[in-house]
């Protein structure tokens, strides 16, 4: 693909993200949706935080995200979805951060962790009628290629939109699209995406 057919699909793309919502998301909405689903049956709670977003196991469990941002909320309820029983008794779920400014090499250990959660991400994003953009968290380090990791996120989410996403990521999902959007609008959506092999912004 080369840079001229990728602007191509980031325009496409962006037109894409009006799905008709009557309400836009807030954080306190999300917060108490989550909360709602969630906080009883697996003693999880959401939480607005600071600059990182944390997941800290206890009583309650509580999944932390980063400064407002609803798209960061989003892509710590994916981990959370993806994330096993074990896992959830993990501070960060047992997963290893090196900070921004990785090597190339690890660079490319840290986009195969994030493919399916940035995937997820995109499905959660679209069902409240928001736009996503997928992140590499690399700024200040060498960047592989963008494109080729968000041609991975892309065929990532498709194939849970065709799958099927994990139970608790449904759940959650179905949600979304109760408040915010509908079925047949998140269904064209995603036809647009396949159809014309849109990739994220």
């Amino acid at each position: 693909m080369n840079v001229t057919h990728y602007l191509l699909y980031i325009t496409e793309v962006n037109k894409t993200y009006s799905l008709g919502i009557a309400v836009q998301p807030t954080t306190s909405n999300i917060i108490d949706l989550f909360n709602r689903l969630f906080s009883t049956k697996y003693n999880t709670v959401l939480e607005c935080g600071g600059e990182d977003p944390l997941y800290i196991p206890g009583d309650p469990n509580r999944l932390i995200f980063a400064r407002g941002f609803i798209q960061s909320a989003f892509h710590e309820i994916a981990h959370w979805c993806i994330a096993g029983e074990k896992r959830r008794m993990l501070n960060d779920f047992g997963y290893w951060y090196i900070p921004d400014g990785r090597s190339p090499i690890v660079q490319k250990r840290f986009e195969k962790v994030e493919i399916k959660p940035q995937a997820l991400e995109w499905v959660f994003s679209s069902a409240a009628g928001m736009p996503f953009f997928v992140s590499t968290d690399n700024l200040s380090g060498n960047i592989t290629s963008d494109i080729r990791f968000k041609i991975e996120v892309q065929k990532s989410a498709l194939n849970l939109i065709k799958k099927g996403l994990p139970k608790r990521a449904e759940l959650f999902k179905k949600n979304l699209l109760e408040q915010y959007s509908k079925d047949r609008t998140f269904e064209h959506y995603w036809e647009k995406v396949e159809n014309k092999n849109l990739l994220p912004a």
